[in-house]
């Protein structure tokens, strides 16, 4: 189905073992979706008990930047305590190389302490964690122009980087970041991603993020706003309240814990009313894509849940 006639687009991310992984990126395809992308984590979960496979998703995206034809593919977001600038820089060349150009590179500071303390990842506090995602972004820029970069924590040679990526290679800068992350993603990033929130601190944010856009020379209109959610909705608020309780339950976690942990993403959750006019809210304020965020491998589910939401 086109989404042309919407007020948004709409892109699906999900996460999984490859097999499933790949049915669902060939069915959004098909779909008309005009993305998909994974999460990068190597906890997929708040409990870490609970048996949900977590793989690598980079490495998943350049199984399906061979397997898919024309969707684009992202990954929201790499954690830049995973893994060096120059690796992410290489690992986003060859999945747009692979592609033929269809992959635009997220990164974010990371935020799941549990999957670093499990791995023994060094983990920085915040604002450390800020500071070596703005030397990345500025870092990964560099190496696009080909040029140098000294910074707090990376540096690089001036270089001429083989192959340059088809078209370039997107950035996008995603997080809960009231200042730093819209500041950063307006001075780099192709998309700014960020989780809702209250209405009036997100709308806040695009302003910070289109104010450092401009500041850096670059037109705000260039750079895409996007959203992400889980999205429970059904028809009527009991088959919502049984559809919840049941997330949670899958999830191992109270309700009350899940709707903590929707509530401060400001996660559209409701009836197919409520959250069309949720999503109606979040296009007013500048938002132009959606990604739907789901581990269900039921896609006939999701093609309805997409029918009875899409505006």
């Amino acid at each position: 189905m086109s989404t042309s006639q919407h007020r948004l687009e709409y892109g699906l991310q999900t996460s999984g073992r490859y097999d499933s992984l790949l049915a669902a990126a060939k069915w959004a395809e098909a779909r008309g979706l005009v993305a998909f992308a994974v999460p990068d984590h190597y906890l997929m979960t708040l409990n870490p008990e609970a048996p949900v496979p977590a793989l690598d998703g980079l490495v998943q995206l350049g199984g399906l930047a061979r397997e898919t034809t024309n969707i684009e593919l992202s990954v929201l977001v790499s954690p830049i305590t995973f893994r060096h600038p120059a690796v992410l820089y290489k690992m986003g060349v060859t999945i747009s190389d692979m592609s033929g150009g269809r992959f635009k590179l997220g990164i974010g500071t990371g935020w799941l302490d549990r999957e670093h303390e499990i791995y023994g990842i060094p983990y920085p506090d915040m604002k450390e964690r800020f500071a070596r995602l703005e030397d990345a972004l500025a870092y990964i820029a560099a190496a696009l122009r080909n040029e140098a970069h000294i910074g707090e924590f990376y540096s690089l040679e001036k270089f001429t980087h083989l192959p340059a990526p088809e078209g370039g290679l997107p950035l996008l800068v995603g997080g809960l970041g009231k200042l730093k992350t819209p500041r950063l993603a307006g001075q780099y990033a192709a998309e700014f991603n960020c989780y809702p929130g209250p209405l009036n601190e997100f709308k806040a944010k695009i302003q910070v993020a289109r104010d450092a856009a401009t500041a850096a020379g670059r037109s705000p209109t260039d750079m895409m706003i996007s959203t992400s959610g889980a999205v429970l909705a059904a028809e009527t608020q009991r088959e919502f309240d049984d559809l919840f309780a049941a997330e949670a339950a899958t999830a191992g976690i109270s309700p009350d814990e899940l709707e903590t942990h929707y509530a401060k993403r400001n996660t559209p959750r409701g009836t197919y009313e409520q959250v069309r006019q949720q999503l109606n809210d979040l296009a007013d304020l500048g938002v132009t894509r959606f990604y739907l965020q789901t581990g269900n491998t039921d896609l006939d589910a999701v093609d309805t849940l997409l029918d009875a939401i899409m505006i």
